[in-house]
């Protein structure tokens, strides 16, 4: 596979433009994320109030995701998300406002952030759904996979640009520059043309419903896996900055050393996947397979230089798996039934964000760091294990997962 061929979704204008302000609304994310948490900090000094940042975030997403899928399978995706852009503007602006004020008020910013939470639930969805329409059926898993690139991207590059624009600005010019983002989303989005099916108004398939789509074994078992390895293997930020700084009594500046090295991998990872010409049930279990692996062996370090440097290789594992479970849901999903498919993984994946955070913060206080690290191995590695089970039982071992299937992992 040639550099060339790993990328050829770029090829295509209409994805280029939507990888383009995927990669930019994922750079604003982190100065709102980084401004947020320090005006909470700074005007609150409790963890427990930034904690109900987070919260207030994700909670409509797990309330809205459903429904977010429903719309965006009977209009538009397109439209979803050129309006979404629009009110996360709007939002994200009077978040700026609000913490302009001399003593911010908690209940304003709580609110606002949630509103943009109910916002994202449809974005995040109506991303994921539009992907299909943007390229041809044959680079339809390596355009997904570069979709998880786009995040991994803004993940290494983000925190260090809004470290310096909040140091060198303060917070009103961070939220500023993420409303702008929003923006250029918004102009990029009236230059994309998709291919769109026609909305369906009224389904009554049993593949239309979520009720239908939950009897189907495959897509069950998937459904699954991606909500326990994201309850218990993927809080990734709290896991690892505490390691850092608990186990191995490290600086700030080592804390965010880690998770630009791991963003780094995961865009390795993430490359890695998408160089993959298609994606079965063997590729899944491998991808859960090579989490657990890198898990197990970022819980083994006994010093902050080895951990540090070896940040990438569960960047890759984390990139790897990311990139492939998305890939196999977008090819395992009826055409017709795309965005309640990639809303329940979005259910599953951003809606278990708040209980596992809670989870790893429990196991950190009564353990350490390491053991949560373990945990998600031991989580990782049993999933891979029920994946290629399930597979053998089907005689699926060998079968590709390709676009428009109906039913098949």
């Amino acid at each position: 596979m040639t550099y060339a061929g790993i990328l050829s979704p770029l090829a295509q204008p209409d994805f280029r433009r939507y990888f383009v302000g995927q990669v930019v609304t994922n750079v604003g994310t982190w100065f709102q994320n980084l401004a947020l948490s320090l005006v909470v900090l700074e005007a609150t000094g409790s963890a427990q109030a930034l904690g109900g940042v987070t919260f207030a975030q994700f909670l409509p997403i797990l309330l809205l995701s459903i429904h977010a899928g429903r719309i965006v399978d009977r209009v538009s995706s397109r439209a979803v998300l050129l309006i979404g852009a629009a009110l996360s503007a709007v939002v994200v602006s009077l978040l700026a406002v609000a913490v302009s004020a001399d003593a911010p008020s908690l209940l304003v910013i709580y609110g606002l952030v949630a509103c943009l939470g109910a916002v994202n639930a449809f974005e995040r969805v109506a991303a994921q759904a539009i992907i299909r329409s943007l390229v041809s059926a044959d680079r339809l898993g390596r355009a997904v996979s570069l979709s998880t690139i786009a995040v991994a991207a803004g993940r290494s590059i983000g925190p260090g640009l809004a470290g310096l624009l909040f140091q060198a600005a303060g917070p009103v010019v961070c939220l500023l520059a993420n409303a702008a983002s929003f923006v250029l989303v918004w102009v990029l989005l009236l230059f994309v043309r998709p291919r769109e099916d026609p909305p369906m108004r009224h389904l009554d398939l049993g593949t239309g419903r979520v009720a239908g789509l939950l009897a189907d074994p495959s897509l069950r078992l998937l459904l699954v896996v991606n909500a326990v390895i994201a309850l218990l293997a993927l809080n990734l930020n709290i896991v690892l900055t505490s390691v850092v700084t608990l186990t191995f009594d490290g600086s700030a500046t080592s804390v965010g050393l880690n998770h630009a090295l791991n963003a780094v991998g995961a865009v390795a990872g993430g490359l890695v996947a998408t160089a993959l010409p298609r994606v079965s049930t063997a590729t899944l279990a491998a991808g859960c397979a090579l989490l657990g692996a890198t898990l197990f062996t970022s819980a083994l370090p006994g010093t902050l230089a080895v951990f540090l440097a070896l940040a990438p290789v569960l960047g890759l594992g984390f990139g790897f798996y990311t990139a492939v479970i998305n890939a196999v849901a977008q090819a395992a999903a009826p055409a017709r039934a795309v965005g309640r498919v990639m809303a329940l993984m979005m259910l599953g994946n951003v809606g278990m964000a708040p209980f596992g955070g809670l989870i790893s913060g429990w196991v950190i206080d009564r353990t350490s760091g390491r053991v949560s690290l373990l945990t998600g191995a031991a989580v990782a590695l049993t999933c891979a294990f029920a994946v290629a089970l399930h597979a053998l039982r089907r005689g699926e071992s060998r079968l590709d997962v390709r676009p428009h299937q109906e039913s098949e992992l």
